[in-house]
């Protein structure tokens, strides 16, 4: 059968699916859209990360495939109702990307708290900045908000507990009592309690209509004043503008962007000299470690349902 790929899959992963099936494999092919709609048509699987938008145009053109392999967790770049009109079934890699993206929460928390790992070149220089950079902040003690808890979620919880944080979620799904609660020491909230209390607000929720712009101007100025926002989900849910203006006046302290509204994000003079701000190119789940883990996970499973597939 042949096998779709037209952004970056780990090697082993592509030789493993080399082995059983004929596999075309171009990360740049994204990027080419007429080459993209001609090679769909013959696939029997295609496997992508978020750029490729399986709906529309490059949907209609996957005239024989039945699977998708997502090498990711977010599903808005794909037709979901679509593909199970269709009976194409969606593998997305869930969990194997989560310590990466929950490592980046606390890595940036800590970074933004502090306050003080950008004096390098004053250091270097000769300057002596001891006294502005001596009122950085601890991250134990202070209240991680996570809104959505699922398995970054609550993973992300784990490393916050591990570090002496009291950590409390909102999860429209996981409701209260639930055991992810209860075994993580994690207290459930609304989201207005969780907004309102969080010295660190970060973001784990899907990018559908009930989240898009969830976080808006309004929201984000009921944040407590200094709280820390951090965004590894998806760039739809909050107010970009609204983020630059608040740290800009000084009601939040710090913010780590991840992920946003349009990808590659264009130059934005909301975010131009903006103070105590991480920008970074939607990598929070991206690392060395993780890129094998989603790969072979991804692989795995198309590889299972093609064999399904296989005729006897």
């Amino acid at each position: 059968m042949n096998v779709l790929i037209p952004e970056f899959m780990d090697a082993p992963a592509v030789e493993r699916l080399k082995k059983s099936h004929t596999v075309i494999y171009d990360p740049n092919l994204v990027d080419d859209m007429p080459r993209l709609l001609e090679m769909a048509r013959s696939c029997d699987a295609i496997i992508v990360r978020n750029r490729t938008q399986v709906r529309g145009e490059l949907l209609s053109a996957l005239e024989r495939c039945l699977v998708v392999g997502r090498l990711g967790v977010g599903l808005d770049n794909i037709d979901m109702e679509e593909c199970k009109r269709r009976d194409i079934s969606v593998f997305p890699a869930y969990g194997a990307n989560a310590n990466s993206v929950a490592e980046y929460v606390i890595a940036s928390a800590m970074f933004l708290l502090r306050g003080c790992y950008t004096s390098t070149a004053d250091v270097a220089a000769g300057n002596w900045p001891r006294t502005a950079l001596s009122q950085g902040r601890e991250l134990a003690g202070r209240t991680l908000g996570l809104a959505g808890f699922g398995s970054i979620g609550q993973l992300t919880a784990r490393l916050g507990k591990a570090l002496g944080m009291q950590v409390i979620a909102y999860d429209p799904v996981v409701k209260a009592g639930d055991i992810a609660y209860t075994e993580g020491g994690v207290k459930a909230v609304s989201l207005d309690e969780l907004v309102a209390t969080a010295d660190v607000l970060s973001l784990h929720m899907p990018l559908v209509d009930a989240t898009r712009n969830l976080f808006d101007q309004a929201r984000i100025a009921s944040m407590k004043q200094g709280a820390i926002l951090v965004n590894t989900a998806r760039g739809g849910i909050v107010d970009e503008a609204a983020v630059a203006a608040a740290l800009r006046s000084g009601h939040l302290s710090g913010a780590a962007i991840d992920v946003f509204a349009e990808e590659p994000l264009k130059a934005s003079a909301h975010f131009i000299g903006c103070p105590n701000l991480i920008l970074t190119p939607h990598v929070g789940g991206l690392t060395v470690e993780s890129n094998e883990r989603v790969s072979g996970l991804v692989a795995g499973k198309v590889l299972e349902a093609l064999a399904e597939l296989a005729p006897a």
